[in-house]
């Protein structure tokens, strides 16, 4: 029996904007303020308490990227997909670091948003 953890990989948000250019889906863990402040346009919002009971409307035939504030709760939730076989990689540094490269971040109205 292993006692290894599911494996995942930290990316930055240069890595995180590739792979979604190539299929990958943002999977957003904030919770519901957080996200109703700004979020990234292609995320999809399921906050990390849900994500047990959701885990249908995740989809299994793309690589997976948790994002949440600043890395911690999404690393969480990486460790949970990873280990029901999903391919996954974490934002290292979450919306913070996103907003800190300069990519957009919008409101639930598409319009300017930020990170809470």
């Amino acid at each position: 029996m292993s006692t290894e953890s599911p494996s995942w990989t930290d990316i930055d948000p240069a890595e995180v904007e590739q792979l979604l250019a190539n299929g990958a889906w943002l999977l957003d863990v904030r919770e519901d303020d957080e996200w109703a402040a700004g979020h990234a346009p292609a995320a999809v919002h399921v906050p990390m308490g849900q994500v047990a009971d959701r885990m249908a409307e995740v989809p299994t035939d793309r690589t997976i990227i948790c994002i949440c504030r600043a890395g911690g709760r999404s690393a969480s939730v990486a460790t949970h997909l990873a280990g029901a076989g999903y391919d996954v990689r974490n934002a290292a540094g979450g919306m913070q670091a996103w907003a800190g490269s300069e990519l957009p971040v919008v409101d639930d109205d598409g319009a300017a948003g930020q990170v809470i």
